[in-house]
């Protein structure tokens, strides 16, 4: 059994948690909490005997393997320095650092401790998705013309919703399209194998302040919270340029009533196009001009052959959140057990590329023009001329 320890207790300490034991060769023997109030209850509620509010013990023990860091944006870039150098894989929640310069030192310990690390771009995993990008890898959409959609959540519509993510401390300085749009801009990339080369930005806040509760994560009563100023934002929209021809544009929000986890991209070539919403994650719409538009839903026996080992469940059966972050954790604990596996996860190297497209959105969005993308390490691997063609 490889051994794992996980260091955060929120939404997605308990995401990661349960994914890890669905691999069944993982172990989760630790977790950290911020506080004992936190990490107790979590571990007993999870069943795991050993908890700490110190991560650093956690790293200190030889007997962890591989840390998951699902802590709040700040503290990705020390937790998961400080494990690689203590010989851990880590596999950590995006985006990666709050800065690209945090992110490029990550990259640069992760290269040299020659541990493995994975960013968990989880969405890339959903079949329907797979086979969307196997389909532009194979020629099927023709040259990549437009690529355009949403990603858009209400749950921080109201002045009195709170949460760390609106906090610059804990956060940085981008919250929307840092939180939502890194995961559009990634999976286009990673579905086109296009990189963003160029974007004009335009960032709004709503709430200019907010009601953050003294007691909770909601208002318990009225009189109960401090007004507080807010400087990150609420919405996004953003113009982009992928490669030398291909044109975009996509909005990211948290305060659009109605959408709970509306991640919609379209990517339009020139023989077809193609359309994906997570809110519906096992349909696929394929659209040409001259035949009958088409949906396809989730089947593993009609999957290209490359998106195939996405889905492990038969036709009908849906596949969704819980069981992507299976899917690519497979992979990279896959990686950890043979050295010779295919890196096919999202990596450091895209979590920094990431990074420097979001803070040239923010400087795009600051200057009100466009800002072009300078070449970096983590461009997505191109398909070849001959499929495009």
């Amino acid at each position: 059994m490889i051994k794992a320890a996980v260091i955060g207790t929120g939404f997605m300490g308990r995401v990661h948690t349960e994914a890890i034991r669905r691999l069944g060769n993982v172990e989760v023997a630790a977790v950290a909490g911020e506080t004992e109030d936190l990490v107790k209850p979590f571990g007993a509620q999870m069943n795991i005997a050993r908890t700490t509010t110190d991560y650093r013990v956690i790293v200190a023990d030889p007997e962890i393997d591989v840390v998951h860091v699902c802590t709040p944006n700040a503290l990705h870039h020390p937790i998961s320095r400080d494990a690689m150098q203590a010989g851990k894989h880590v596999l950590c929640e995006k985006p990666l650092a709050t800065s690209s310069a945090e992110a490029r030192e990550l990259v640069e310990v992760a290269a040299s401790t020659k541990v493995r690390n994975c960013l968990n771009y989880n969405l890339r995993s959903y079949p329907v998705v797979q086979h969307a990008r196997r389909m532009i890898e194979s020629g099927e959409l023709g040259e990549i013309l437009v690529v355009q959609g949403t990603y858009s959540q209400d749950w921080l519509l109201y002045a009195t919703d709170w949460n760390w993510r609106i906090e610059i401390r804990d956060n940085g300085p981008l919250r929307v399209l840092a939180d939502l749009g890194s995961h559009w801009m990634d999976m286009v990339q990673h579905l086109t194998g296009l990189p963003i080369t160029a974007v004009c930005a335009d960032l709004a806040t709503f709430h200019k302040t907010r009601k953050r509760p003294k007691i909770g994560g909601k208002l318990p009563e009225t009189e109960a919270y401090e007004e507080v100023p807010i400087a990150t934002e609420d919405f996004g929209a953003v113009l982009l340029r992928l490669g030398t021809r291909a044109r975009g544009a996509f909005t990211t929000s948290e305060v659009s009533c109605g959408c709970k986890n509306r991640l919609q991209i379209e990517i339009f070539g020139t023989k077809a196009g193609v359309s994906w919403n997570q809110e519906r994650p096992d349909e696929l719409w394929i659209g040409r001009r001259n035949t009958p538009n088409q949906v396809l839903l989730k089947d593993p026996t009609l999957l290209a052959s490359g998106a195939k080992s996405y889905a492990d469940l038969p036709g009908g059966h849906s596949e969704g959140y819980d069981d992507v972050h299976k899917q690519t954790f497979r992979r990279f604990y896959r990686s950890i057990e043979d050295p010779l596996a295919p890196i096919d996860y999202p990596t450091f190297e895209d979590g920094y590329g990431m990074m420097v497209i979001l803070e040239k959105c923010l400087e795009s969005s600051r200057a009100g023009r466009w800002i072009e993308i300078p070449p970096i390490a983590a461009q997505p691997t191109p398909f070849s001329a001959q499929a495009r063609a």
